[in-house]
């Protein structure tokens, strides 16, 4: 008989539980994208009835409507700079103060002139929370559960859009006058609870770091953590990524990080991104800002606050009934999004883009040649037609959902280094809002111009050509530390490693000059 050992079989190593504490914080910081989500998906029923009321044209409605996402620009980068210097948690609070503020300014607005205040108020609030919610948790969040928890700002949108149609349902039999306002003044209430719920978190570890509180930062993430030594591991990792020496003690690092701060403050954030970025850096804006065009050029803001008409031209006639089926849409986007949830962390970021990307560009070229056949008949014999426009659109949204929603944003807040992962967030989420708007604030136009078919052609080549730059530019990211994971772009001359080695070497200069 043989004597050769047989090869035993390992199981595989069983994932941790997710860590309860990180969760709810995760949930308490994700909260604020409801307030996006019910403002995107209200104004597709208040339009109606304020077109009505106050007497306002298409163009108006189209600008209204759109004008939201660019306002947020510049709230997004604004947190950028606020969340570095007030922190993570008092920029969220200062996003649900000022949301609350917009929105009582949309539902007791007496003319368009004090909507549209309400509207710039309202945007510089969603693009603070827009920014700050998935930063926070990707910094909260421990490697084994992060790209779950990262996830969950895109799933509160969505529930937010939900809510929105709920909303627009539920208020459509008031009078017209008192029906859209209604549906704005709803929306004052969330960010109440929000802005108290959110002083109840700790503040982000490595915020916390950057301002030489290690202390704080290590009792955070110790509830934040798997484990002590994984506590202790993540707490080295960020020391590190700030340029702290390894040796360095907890009574020297408040000095260490004020040199490195002055030292990244001097050279100037803002130019080492945009000015003269390094070839890793370039290559993650590339892949970052990349990823927030494809989400939001594919047209799926227009679907969400346009799917009334689109529903009116698939065969729907009845405002009622138009607006009860958009609840499907807020629904489906709501149903779905789970899926990529919970397989986020188990098949990795770029199967559930490509896959969704894949799907998206499908049903909209579905959704655009049923249209564009339906225009080509007439009106009572395209009842099946019909039928597969709303399929489609609905398909649409779901493989939105599933996958490019809320994985662009996952993705997004983990791929830049620590000293440029603010500002980054900013910018990319600027773009995701300039996208928005231009897309919202031209479907009108553009239906007008190429026909609501011709639009969706547009959109589904778009997000046929998003499919094959993610292919091609997007390395996988799960599993990787936060710091791991800029190194899937290359080097950076300006990383850690390299900062550690050139504080050792000067102190080394120091040394040799003093004997």
């Amino acid at each position: 008989m043989s004597t050769d050992a047989v090869p035993v079989a390992v199981a595989p190593a069983k994932r941790p539980p997710i860590n309860k504490y990180a969760f709810a914080c995760a949930l308490l910081a994700s909260m604020n994208s409801v307030l996006l989500g019910y403002d995107i998906s209200v104004m597709s029923g208040a339009q109606l009835f304020m077109k009505e009321d106050l007497k306002i044209t298409d163009t108006q409605i189209e600008i209204l409507a759109g004008v939201i996402n660019i306002y947020s620009l510049f709230g997004s980068l604004a947190a950028g700079l606020t969340s570095d210097w007030l922190g993570r948690r008092y920029t969220m609070v200062l996003a649900a103060a000022i949301f609350f503020t917009g929105a009582l300014l949309m539902g007791l607005a007496p003319d368009y002139a004090i909507l549209m205040v309400g509207r710039f108020v309202a945007g510089i609030g969603v693009g603070f929370a827009l920014m700050i919610a998935p930063v926070y948790t990707a910094e909260v969040a421990p490697t084994s559960a992060r790209g779950f928890l990262t996830s969950f700002p895109e799933v509160f949108n969505n529930f937010g859009i939900l809510l929105g149609y709920v909303s627009n349902f539920a208020f459509a039999r008031l009078p017209v006058h008192l029906s859209w306002r209604a549906m704005f003044l709803v929306g004052a209430v969330p960010p109440v609870f929000l802005g108290v719920a959110v002083l109840a978190m700790p503040e982000s570890p490595r915020w916390l770091i950057m301002r030489g509180r290690i202390d704080d930062a290590r009792r955070v993430l110790q509830k934040t953590s798997d484990s002590p030594a994984e506590a202790e591991e993540r707490l080295l990792d960020m020391k590190k990524a700030i340029g702290i020496p390894e040796g360095a003690s907890d009574s020297d690092d408040v000095v260490a990080i004020i040199r490195a701060n002055k030292g990244s403050h001097s050279e100037g954030v803002w130019k080492e991104l945009l000015i003269n970025p390094s070839r890793p850096v370039r290559r993650m804006l590339v892949a970052g800002l990349g990823l927030m065009f494809i989400q939001q050029a594919t047209g799926v803001d227009c679907v969400v606050m346009y799917s009334p008409r689109v529903f009116e031209r698939a065969g729907i006639k009845s405002k009622t009934n138009s607006l009860g089926a958009s609840m499907a849409v807020g629904a489906c986007k709501t149903f779905f999004i789970p899926i990529s949830t919970l397989l986020l962390d188990r098949i990795g970021r770029r199967p559930l883009l490509l896959a969704s990307g894949g799907g998206m560009a499908i049903f909209l070229f579905t959704l655009a040649t049923s249209l564009h056949m339906m225009d080509r008949r007439p009106e009572g014999e395209a009842t099946a037609l019909g039928a597969v426009s709303i399929a489609a659109m609905l398909s649409f949204v779901a493989s939105f959902a599933s996958g490019l929603g809320p994985v662009a944003w996952v993705y997004c807040s983990e791929i830049y280094p620590l000293r440029l992962r603010a500002q980054a967030a900013a910018i990319g989420t600027g773009l995701n809002r300039i996208m928005s708007g231009a897309t919202t604030m031209s479907f009108l136009s553009l239906s007008n111009a190429i026909t609501i078919a011709g639009s969706f052609y547009l959109y589904a080549s778009i997000a046929a050509a998003g499919w094959v730059f993610m292919y091609f530019f997007l390395p996988e990211t799960m599993g990787k530390s936060l710091e791991d994971t800029v190194k899937l772009f290359g080097k950076d001359t300006d990383d850690a490693d390299v900062v550690v080695s050139r504080h050792e070497r000067k102190k080394s200069t120091e040394l040799s000059a003093q004997q």
